[in-house]
């Protein structure tokens, strides 16, 4: 499944190191957000049309047009960490625009792509219902397996690995502090990573908790393993040995 693109803006314009060069770069995963993974996610909300406004904890809170989905830039709230990074940006689903419960979230850490939740977040305001989905897991790790990437041996059914065993998407129990509306322990969710260096810090988590829709899993699944070259000025830490340049500008 390919996840509908979104025109993102030039990260030209938005980057605050322009004078430095510009790099086209592959994979994807390991890429990192070149530093600018607030402005480049909020560039796509306000396309999209989503509304936004600051609060009292400092982070940025956008809205999508019907009232039904969230995204929140709350690296400055500093919530919680996944694999020891910051959670920077938090997205939720409701049934209903007045609901207080939501249906389920959905966790980003920074050094995420940000042309990955630009994707995502293209695909949850096109969904005509962002709280029902109607494709099974497989619709995750078939997304994976068309971009090239591999099942694990031991856990076919749940995890995919990209080629180079350097980011991992899979299908475990959800972390604890992840919330869902389903309150039973046992839950079972998307989670993905990368580790450009086995035993290294992670480069970026994600977690999803257990009633996001597989299909949308899936988008996010298609444009994490897309081979499509990026930009970036700022090649992060411990992953230069992993990534091909293929130009420079």
């Amino acid at each position: 499944m390919e996840a509908p693109l979104y025109p993102h803006h030039s990260s030209d314009s938005l980057h605050p190191d322009s004078h430095q060069p510009l790099y086209w770069v592959t994979p994807r995963h390991l890429a990192g957000d070149d530093g600018i993974l607030a402005e480049q996610v909020g560039a796509t909300l306000t396309g999209l049309g989503w509304g936004m406004w600051p609060t009292s904890r400092n982070t940025l809170m956008y809205v999508s047009p019907d009232g039904l989905c969230g995204a929140e830039w709350i690296l400055a709230a500093y919530p919680f960490e996944l694999g020891g990074l910051p959670v920077a940006w938090h997205l939720s689903s409701r049934s209903h625009a007045t609901s207080v419960m939501t249906e389920w979230n959905a966790y980003f850490t920074v050094g995420l792509p940000y042309e990955v939740l630009a994707d995502l977040l293209v695909a949850i305001d096109a969904h005509e219902t962002p709280d029902i989905g109607y494709e099974g897991p497989a619709a995750v790790l078939d997304a994976l397996g068309v971009q090239g990437w591999v099942r694990d041996v031991d856990c076919p059914h749940t995890t995919a690995m990209d080629p180079g065993f350097s980011a991992t998407v899979s299908l475990g129990l959800q972390p604890p502090l992840v919330q869902d509306a389903n309150p039973r322990p046992d839950l079972m969710g998307w989670q993905a990573w990368a580790e450009p260096v086995l035993g290294a810090p992670y480069l970026w988590c994600a977690s999803f908790s257990a009633s996001v829709p597989h299909d949308l899993v899936a988008a996010f699944a298609s444009s994490l393993a897309s081979p499509a070259l990026v930009s970036r000025r700022i090649l992060p830490q411990g992953a230069e040995n992993r990534l091909t340049v293929v130009r420079r500008s």
